[in-house]
């Protein structure tokens, strides 16, 4: 390629991935970029894994605010340690950019910070990857302060290691005790950066203490706590709308809720509990995130249920559940009782395929209602398996006992004896344990 390897990336227009500036981590869209997609098939996974990836992150970049006018697709034994795809195809990819006048080229899969820097100056133009393209979406949907700051702090962790060293310095002059005749401005950024993540840092686990107090508040209530997850637009926000009428704003696109909506439920039995929406998950889904967004997904670690919502329309709807699954285990919340609800059935093709491959889950339209009743039903009775029946004597004149036992758990029965009413009912450990003085008898679970 010649001296043409180090032509500037100032010729083209690209600023995808610049996250806009070093205070705030939102970008504006200008324009619409030219992208060209660069997937590699490695003997782990197959062609059509990685084509399949490649169209993921193509509705990535359009949901980015950028159009996807090419892909390439190379196998490899190895990702080559200094460009991951090797001179060769770092030829065919310029080749191929210049041919669309294309202004950014995204890899699949992530870049070193060193792979990043040399494919920039081979390319000549923005070099980004998959995880750059994921933080830009969440930085233009975070609203919330909390959601913002989860999204700076993620962008902030990849950029550390990726700052460029220039030969500015700071106008620290030197002398004793000093470095010399000043920083570098690179050390200065660097410096600049972590004091604002640790901030950040800190302001989080503040968020996360305070979500803390609220879920133990919520467990003295005695409402137990069921969280929705699954792949991003799997339609969990309409699903939220539909069993409790949350009027939660939902749009058909890739991560359009970043923030967790809590409402109460109400089950056909009369318990009330706690449904939370949250985050979508997506395959290689950046671990800056997941550490970033901890504070909001402990309302999955906390829950008693999980109730994992899969797009049935969805080109591989097990892929997406594979990949969920694989965050669940990062956070620690694998071992959460889960209930697998397939949704969009009024589109799907073979819904009755994918229900007997998973066995007791359940199929659901977020959008006509089909299939709400049924879904409240098994919530209900995956939550009554995790209670205990016991028998409940109450003094007469005890109406706040009595009331209790009916807000805390489902009254089975109840008959008048020469001490008081006597209840059977099921109720959770915390329940029982308040209530201990006028349990005369445990059944176990049930």
């Amino acid at each position: 390629m010649g001296d043409d390897t180090t032509m500037s990336t100032e010729s083209h227009r690209g600023a995808f991935g610049d996250y806009g500036g070093e205070e705030r981590a939102f970008i504006d869209r200008t324009f619409r970029e030219k992208i060209v997609l660069v997937g590699v098939s490695l003997p782990s996974g197959s062609v059509e894994e990685t084509d399949a990836a490649l169209d993921e992150l193509s509705a990535l970049v359009d949901t980015a605010g950028a159009d996807a006018v090419a892909r390439l697709v190379q196998r490899r034994e190895s990702p080559d340690p200094a460009t991951f795809i090797g001179k060769g195809k770092v030829a065919e990819v310029r080749s191929e950019s210049d041919l669309h006048d294309a202004d950014t080229v995204v890899f699949d899969d992530e870049l070193s910070p060193a792979q990043q820097a040399n494919l920039v100056k081979m390319l000549g133009r923005t070099a980004i990857d998959r995880t750059a393209v994921i933080l830009d979406i969440f930085a233009q949907n975070a609203h919330s302060q909390e959601g913002k700051a989860q999204v700076e702090l993620a962008l902030l962790r990849y950029r550390l290691p990726r700052l460029k060293s220039t030969k500015r310095f700071s106008q620290q002059g030197g002398g004793i005790g000093t470095r010399g005749p000043g920083e570098t401005q690179l050390e200065v950024d660097r410096r600049r950066i972590e004091r604002r993540i640790h901030k950040l840092e800190s302001q989080l686990r503040t968020v996360a203490g305070h979500r803390r107090t609220q879920s133990k508040q919520r467990r003295r209530t005695s409402n137990r706590a069921v969280a929705i997850v699954g792949y991003t637009n799997a339609g969990k926000s309409t699903l939220l709308n539909r069993l409790t009428d949350a009027g939660v704003l939902t749009e058909d696109r890739l991560f359009a809720t970043l923030d967790a909506a809590t409402r109460k439920l109400a089950l056909p039995g009369g318990e009330k509990v706690f449904l939370t929406d949250t985050v979508g998950f997506v395959r290689k889904l950046p671990h800056q995130l997941v550490q970033a967004f901890k504070s909001t997904l402990d309302v999955v670690i906390d829950a008693d249920l999980l109730v994992h919502v899969v797009d049935a329309s969805a080109a591989d709807p097990q892929g997406q559940i594979y990949a969920v699954q694989e965050v669940l285990n990062e956070i620690g919340a694998s071992d959460i009782p889960q209930l697998v609800v397939f949704n969009k059935i009024d589109i799907a093709d073979e819904p009755a395929a994918l229900l007997r491959a998973y066995e007791g889950s359940l199929s659901v339209s977020a959008v006509t209602g089909e299939g709400s009743e049924e879904l409240l039903n098994a919530i209900a009775d995956r939550l009554a398996i995790m209670n205990t029946v016991v028998n409940v004597v109450v003094p007469f004149g005890r109406g706040d006992i009595i009331a209790e036992l009916h807000r805390s758990g489902q009254v089975l029965s109840e008959q008048a004896t020469d001490q008081g009413m006597k209840y059977r009912a099921r109720l959770d450990e915390f329940s029982v344990g308040r209530l201990s003085e006028f349990v005369v008898d445990s059944e176990g679970s049930q």
